[in-house]
């Protein structure tokens, strides 16, 4: 039932109303406009909203409205391919409605009321159902089934059936209690959507960028934190992720960011194919665009709307990533709407509980059996932009508690123009021993200690570095000369990625494992012909060892490699040795 009150106080985007006596995150419409807001504070006899659109020209004594229902979204066929604001309008619908330009009060259904979709069922009259269990399916995209669950908090009897074209909206069951199932459904984004159990993560995201999958992979159902200053690349290795991660569903937040990099995400996707399907890849994502104009408060609504549709599609066993860009202005905008309700700040002006709203968000993330008895996962990837790229900010350092996998992006590589410019020495992971028997079974039984040594020879190289800037590389033991040669081809043939380039922007694993392999086998024939007393200059001089560096390059990579490969043969064999 809708309850009348009215504005008392406007503070931006924070407004306290009187005479409305709500719950906790009801939504309410505020002032003449019916501006969409949230309860987020009750004190006695007045509710305090966060209003989720410009609050300019409202003032006390304006009428609001408390609907009783939580922030929901509507979860159902035609969320793929969509683009929606944080509160779910579709920006296409807008668009048609008003222009450019989002005006105020103005709302719009998540999901398509006319369009008809081929709904099939896979139960029968009598058969019991319970919350999560699966009901139908319909074609969402030519590649993605969608199916139609019931929702977690209803089970009973199924009285009627139907097969055929229906709206999102139009009854499709009726179960023996009278209650009335469509193929839609609501829930709200703050509460998880329930799950059978949590399953340990074990198999690897396959990005197919070589610092990612090589050095610090992260697992499906994992968290990893992307953390850098501006112009580092952020926005760059997050789209990669959407575009060739190995997951059913990508759902693309852009939290805060710039309108230009939502229209490349925008322009890019529906051209790009999807390696696994050849199909486009806007036919398995869902955007959600809250650029820096739009108002502070619905960055928050933005990255709840994102995970609850991430976790619906992972309900139905789907893999899932969800990139979130950025948490930092997430995180700002709860220091701006904390500031408004007077709390006391915490570190550099944030909300005390910050770190408690990032935990909620990254937890959501997870390897499930879900309701349904099927294996999904949500694998959330966050992007953080400290101020000036210093890591020791609360987001960043928060950040950090929580995720198990930290890929460092580094202004000092990107200045050198080293992409991806993930830091190797200030990253890591967690998930290593656990998806050490996948690499082993999958990619190659050397897999693991390839990795760990060319990771100890970045190391050395780091500890050199410092001698080598004060008297110069050529003051250096032979041996150690080498070491520097090869971690400079571990970082310039291997590490070092073109995310532009048609061939290079994707790199499979068996690529990865023989461009490795073979930088492996050059450091060892070298390292046996130094102590067989041949001079590091000849080694330096095989014309082979630069040649490796183009090979990644190249479409027909096996051949390309075998021919290097046996060009390096012959120039060791002349090198001669004792």
């Amino acid at each position: 039932m809708e309850v009348k009150g009215e504005i008392y106080r406007v503070a931006g985007p924070v407004v306290t109303v009187t005479g409305i006596k709500p719950k906790m995150y009801d939504v309410v419409k505020v002032g003449h406009e019916g501006l969409m807001g949230e309860v987020i504070k009750i004190e006695g006899d007045k509710a305090i909203v966060q209003v989720y659109e410009d609050t300019a020209g409202i003032r006390p004594g304006e009428p609001v409205e408390n609907t009783g229902m939580s922030l929901s979204v509507e979860l159902g066929p035609g969320l793929l391919e969509s683009i929606y604001d944080g509160i779910q309008r579709p920006l296409q619908v807008l668009k048609e409605k008003m222009g450019d330009f989002i005006e105020r009060g103005v709302t719009a259904n998540g999901l398509d009321r006319e369009k008809q979709w081929d709904f099939k069922p896979t139960v029968s009259s009598g058969d019991h159902v319970k919350g999560g269990e699966i009901i139908g399916v319909v074609q969402e995209t030519p590649n993605i089934e969608h199916k139609i669950m019931v929702p977690p908090n209803v089970s009973g009897t199924v009285s009627e059936i139907k097969e055929g074209k229906f709206t999102v909206d139009e009854t499709i069951c009726v179960l023996s209690d009278g209650t009335e199932l469509s193929m839609m459904q609501k829930w709200p984004v703050r509460q998880p959507r329930p799950v059978n159990k949590k399953t340990t993560p074990n198999k690897p995201l396959i990005t197919g960028q070589r610092i990612l999958d090589g050095m610090f992979p992260v697992a499906k159902g994992g968290t990893a934190a992307i953390p850098g200053p501006f112009g580092s690349g952020k926005t760059v290795t997050q789209q990669q992720l959407a575009k060739w991660s190995d997951t059913d569903i990508v759902v693309y937040i852009g939290c805060g960011e710039r309108g230009n990099e939502m229209a490349d995400v925008l322009n890019e996707f529906p051209e790009l194919e999807d390696p696994k399907t050849g199909r486009p890849l806007m036919e398995r994502t869902v955007l959600i665009a809250n650029t820096s104009n739009m108002p502070v408060a619905a960055r928050e609504a933005s990255v709840y709307t994102g995970i609850t549709i991430a976790e619906y599609y992972r309900d139905m066993g789907y893999d899932v990533s969800l990139m979130a860009d950025s948490t930092s202005r997430w995180a700002e905008a709860m220091r701006e709407i904390s500031s408004r309700l007077e709390e006391m700040p915490g570190e550099e002006g944030y909300p005390a509980y910050l770190s408690a709203r990032l935990a909620e968000f990254y937890e959501r993330a997870g390897a499930v059996n879900s309701l349904a008895g099927l294996d999904g996962s949500i694998t959330v990837i966050g992007a953080v932009s400290p101020p000036g790229g210093d890591f020791s900010e609360p987001v960043t350092q928060n950040t950090l508690r929580i995720v198990k996998v930290f890929w460092a992006l580094d202004a000092k590589l990107s200045q050198r123009r080293h992409f991806p410019a993930i830091n190797w020495l200030n990253s890591y992971t967690l998930y290593n021993q656990t998806l050490a028997n996948w690499f082993t079974e999958n990619v190659g039984i050397d897999w693991n200690d390839l990795r760990e040594n060319a990771m100890d020879i970045l190391q050395q190289e780091a500890e050199l570095q410092e001698i080598v800037q004060l008297v110069g590389s050529d003051a250096l033991p032979e041996d150690q000369q080498l070491t520097l040669e090869i971690a400079r081809m571990i970082r310039e043939y291997f590490l070092q990625q073109n995310a532009f380039h048609p061939v290079d922007t994707f790199c499979p694993f068996d690529k990865q494992y023989k461009l490795l392999k073979a930088i492996s086998k050059f450091a060892g024939t070298a390292t046996e012909k130094l102590e067989q007393g041949v001079q590091m200059k000849k080694i330096m001089e095989m014309k082979s060892k630069d040649e490796l560096a183009k090979v990644k390059f190249e479409e027909d990579f096996d051949a390309a490699l075998e021919a290097v490969m046996a060009k390096m043969d012959e120039e060791f064999a002349q090198l001669g040795g004792n």
